[in-house]
């Protein structure tokens, strides 16, 4: 799809009110109803209008890109949700957190938290279909990351054309703090451990990531280039989980360590 076809798209009844509804979720703090019912007749094409709406509307008031993040990459959610593909959905500024800090659950709605891999650009992705040689050319270092996610959407009730509407489900994000080039790395084997307090709430590995969260990248990256908003330096991008969610909660702490990478935490304050 086109970055024209995104414009032609969101200028539509339907695709207006959807991108209205979690908009205005977003603002109040209270979730909607579902928006797929708006979206069914347009499908994926109009859940990536609704969400290129709200971009827009984001960067008018003054919000900053900072990269994108993957989401759906694990098969077995996808079959869940009917698709074959994973989604994406951007990564704003003001999303970003530092390992350990405290992110305030005022911000948020219905939080869960994943750890993921993320990989921050040192140079432009140009090429009209980017390759692995391509990505890994770009690509400058990886750090552990953890994902806060969140939906607009009352009860977690998604289909595919909620999630990504709503920014692929999206809230904040941590990184650690210790870059490491990915050349002696073999991601699919890395192994993770997300901890609250000591206790295991969720393992996986590099493999749970559409094999390899690299193949996540390759995906995002030919995506992007597709309808116009190519992956550029400084642009951070998250993989996908790597192992099952959890919820997160006032006073939670949270220690994702990935083998290879080191470690990340998040902490939350219910305010």
């Amino acid at each position: 799809m086109s970055a024209s076809s995104f414009e032609a798209l969101a200028g539509t009844a339907p695709v207006r009110e959807a991108a209205r509804l979690l908009g205005e979720a977003a603002r109040s703090g209270t979730a909607c109803d579902p928006v797929a019912p708006l979206l069914q007749s347009g499908g994926i094409d109009a859940a990536y209008a609704a969400q290129h709406l709200l971009t827009e509307q984001a960067l008018a008031g003054g919000r900053r890109l900072s990269g994108r993040k993957i989401g759906l990459t694990s098969v077995a959610v996808q079959r869940q949700l009917g698709v074959d593909q994973p989604d994406y959905g951007m990564l704003f500024d003001d999303m970003a957190y530092g390992d350990g800090e405290e992110i305030p659950l005022g911000r948020l709605i219905q939080p869960k938290v994943e750890a993921e891999i993320a990989f921050v650009f040192e140079r432009d992705l140009d090429a009209e279909r980017p390759t692995l040689g391509h990505v890994l050319n770009a690509i400058g270092y990886a750090l552990p990351a953890i994902e806060v996610v969140d939906s607009r959407v009352r009860d977690w009730k998604i289909s595919i054309l909620d999630t990504i509407a709503d920014n692929a489900s999206s809230g904040v994000y941590v990184l650690g703090g210790a870059p490491k080039k990915i050349d002696a790395l073999d991601l699919r084997l890395c192994g993770m451990s997300l901890e609250q307090r000591g206790e295991p709430v969720s393992l996986g590995c590099g493999a749970a990531c559409l094999g390899n969260p690299l193949n996540a990248v390759v995906w995002l990256a030919r995506t992007a280039a597709r309808i116009g908003r190519p992956l550029r330096a400084g642009d951070t991008v998250l993989s996908g989980a790597l192992g099952p969610m959890a919820v997160a909660r006032p006073g939670d702490v949270f220690e994702a360590r990935i083998s290879g990478l080191g470690r990340v935490a998040a902490a939350f304050r219910g305010e």
